[in-house]
């Protein structure tokens, strides 16, 4: 049984990363092109996308198995999970709690996200070239727009706080210095990696933005 839970665990913690992780990076970055090149640029990219070869099987097997894994075990890992203050102290185990929330969050969150827009194009009720104009109207509500904000918010950091936690269990950081040099460098990515997140939801707010 311990040897079953400590090979799912590396499991659930290396698809975080791969593919996971850079499906995320990917997936803001293709979004960010809408704030930084208006509509146009951003269906460039997303044509791109979208004429990818085997399209199908690198979503199928590149993001929807290993999202329904490493979300569905992690939601069983929280349910799991104890605080242990004395033994790694109170930033740690804020941190532990948070990328527990942060992850049940960032789960809903992409769930009803690739539902919403991903789901809808497979099943033929929005064209890839709409994306543009159905995150719009998505986004032009203020709700949606805050629930929006909040899974970016999440999402980034439940992935920078991961590539911390990843770097330990994997080997890669050992010892306290490198654990402290790590976080910092993990803390300023996250910054990072929302503001791109958030700055790109902003640009389908934009009156313009159909028309750019």
């Amino acid at each position: 049984m311990a040897f079953n839970s400590y090979y799912s665990r590396k499991l659930h913690s290396l698809l975080g990363v791969v593919p996971l992780g850079f499906f995320l990076i990917e997936h803001f970055l293709t979004n960010y092109e809408a704030y930084r090149g208006g509509h146009a640029k951003y269906l460039e990219r997303i044509e791109w996308i979208n004429n990818l070869p085997f399209l199908f099987l690198l979503e199928l097997f590149g993001i929807w198995l290993p999202l329904l894994y490493h979300g569905v075990y992690g939601l069983y890992i929280a349910y799991q999970s104890r605080n242990n203050f004395p033994r790694y102290g109170y930033f740690r185990n804020l941190m532990f709690t948070l990328q527990r929330i942060t992850g049940v969050v960032t789960f809903v969150f992409v769930t009803w996200h690739m539902y919403e827009t991903r789901v809808q194009v497979a099943l033929g009720n929005v064209a890839y070239d709409e994306l543009g104009r159905l995150m719009v109207d998505i986004l032009t509500n203020p709700w949606a727009f805050a629930a929006y904000v909040v899974g970016v918010v999440c999402a980034s950091f439940h992935f920078c706080n991961g590539m911390w936690s990843f770097l330990v269990s994997w080997g890669i950081t050992v010892g306290p210095r490198a654990q402290r040099v790590s976080t910092y460098v993990w803390m300023v990515a996250f910054v990072f990696v929302a503001t791109v997140g958030v700055l790109a939801l902003t640009a389908f707010r934009d009156p313009n933005f159909l028309n750019s």
